[in-house]
C-alpha cells in the first residue's frame, strides 16, 4: 500500500491574481511594520556618556537599569622615553676614549652629541686641549646608568663610557693623499671584516702610511667598530674607496709608484723587493682567498714575507704591520 500523507494542514498556496506576494511565504499577509508609538521607549542616539569607539552610550559608565553608574580611574601619562639615533642615515656613534677624542680634535668630522660619564669625562678632558669641547661647540651629557648605552650601542661595545654622535668623514680623492704624504700606500682587495680593517688603519698611522685603499663594494663602512679598531687612526689616515682597484693600481705606477702584491708563493722576499728611489704600494688579499688574479697580474711584482713553514700565514692585520715595518726600515 502506499504510504499515507502526513496530516495536518497544508502549505498555502499561491495568493489570488491581484493580491501581493508576501516573500515569507505564498499567501501569509504583510507583517505590519510597528508605528513608532508601539515601539519601547528607548534613549535618544548619543545620550549619556560617548563611548570612545562610537556614538554608543558607554556601557561601564553608564550601565544599564539595575547596574550601579562605575567611573574608571584615568591612567597616569607615560613619560616618553629617550629615542637615541642609531648607526644610519649619515650619522655614526663612535665610542671609546682613543676614537671620540681623535674625532674631536679632527676639524673635517661634523659632531652632533657627546655622552660621557663622569669618569670617562675626566680621562677625556686630560687628552684634549684646554677649551677644545667649546671650540667644537659640545657641551658633554652626563650618563648616570651605563646601561644607557646599550640602547644605541651594540651590547659588546667597549664604550669606556664615551660615546660621539658624528658625521661619516668626508672623501679625499688619491691624489690629494698622494700630495699630502710621500709614505707608503695600502691597498686592500675585498678585506671585509671591520676588525682588520680597523687595525690596519692603526698600523697605518703607526708606519706613517700615505693611505689605505678599498674597494668600494667589498669593504666595510665607517662605523664605529671600525673606528674603535683603529683606535683613533680612521682621523689620522685617509680610507679611500674606488671602484676599481685594478685600474687604481695602474694609476698608482703612473704616478710612479712601485706595486707589490703579497702572496705566500712569491719567489722575492719584500726585503728584496722593496724600492728606495719611488714610494712602494702594498696589496694585501682577504684570509684564505688572497689576492685575486686580476690584482696579482697588474702589480709590478709579488713579494713575500719570510716567516716559518710550520704557519701558512699570518693574519692580514699582522701582515700589513710587519709589511709596512719593513718598508719603513731604515728609511730617514
Amino acid at each position: 500500500m502506499p504510504p499515507k500523507r502526513p496530516t495536518g494542514p497544508r502549505r498555502p498556496g499561491p495568493p489570488p491574481a491581484g493580491q501581493p506576494r508576501d516573500r515569507r511565504g505564498f499567501g501569509d499577509p504583510p507583517r505590519r511594520r510597528a508605528a513608532p508609538e508601539d515601539k519601547p521607549d528607548r534613549p535618544p542616539r548619543g545620550a549619556g556618556p560617548r563611548d570612545p569607539r562610537g556614538d554608543r552610550p558607554d556601557a561601564r559608565r553608564a550601565g544599564g537599569p539595575g547596574r550601579p553608574e562605575t567611573v574608571s580611574a584615568a591612567r597616569p601619562a607615560e613619560q616618553p622615553r629617550e629615542s637615541l639615533p642609531r648607526e644610519g642615515n649619515g650619522v655614526i656613534w663612535l665610542h671609546g676614549l682613543h676614537a671620540v677624542a681623535a674625532a674631536i680634535g679632527n676639524p673635517r668630522r661634523r659632531l652632533r652629541r657627546l655622552l660621557l660619564t663622569a669618569e670617562a669625562e675626566e680621562n677625556l678632558l686630560a687628552r684634549l686641549p684646554p677649551g677644545t669641547l667649546a671650540a667644537r661647540k659640545l657641551q658633554p651629557e652626563r650618563v648616570e646608568d651605563r646601561t644607557r648605552f646599550h640602547s644605541f650601542l651594540p651590547e659588546d661595545s667597549v664604550h669606556q663610557g664615551a660615546a660621539l654622535l658624528a658625521e661619516p668623514l668626508p672623501g679625499i680623492a688619491l691624489d690629494d693623499a698622494l700630495r699630502a704624504s710621500d709614505g707608503p700606500v695600502l691597498l686592500l682587495d675585498q678585506v671585509t671584516d671591520p676588525r682588520n680593517v680597523g687595525a690596519i688603519l692603526r698600523c697605518a698611522a703607526a708606519f706613517g702610511a700615505c693611505a689605505v685603499v678599498v674597494q668600494d663594494r667589498h669593504a666595510p663602512p665607517e662605523t664605529g667598530a671600525l673606528a674603535r679598531a683603529a683606535s683613533g687612526a680612521l682621523e689620522i689616515v685617509p680610507m679611500i674607496r674606488e671602484v676599481n682597484l685594478a685600474r687604481t693600481i695602474r694609476h698608482l705606477q703612473e704616478s710612479g709608484a712601485w706595486v707589490m702584491g703579497l702572496a705566500g708563493e712569491a719567489k722575492r722576499t719584500l726585503a728584496e723587493a722593496k724600492p728606495t728611489d719611488r714610494r712602494a704600494a702594498l696589496v694585501l688579499g682577504a684570509e684564505g682567498a688572497g689576492l685575486r688574479r686580476l690584482q696579482r697580474e697588474t702589480c709590478d711584482e709579488l713579494v713575500r714575507l719570510p716567516i716559518r713553514p710550520e704557519m701558512e700565514s699570518l693574519n692580514v692585520a699582522a701582515a700589513a704591520a710587519v709589511a709596512l715595518y719593513e718598508i719603513v726600515r731604515g728609511a730617514a
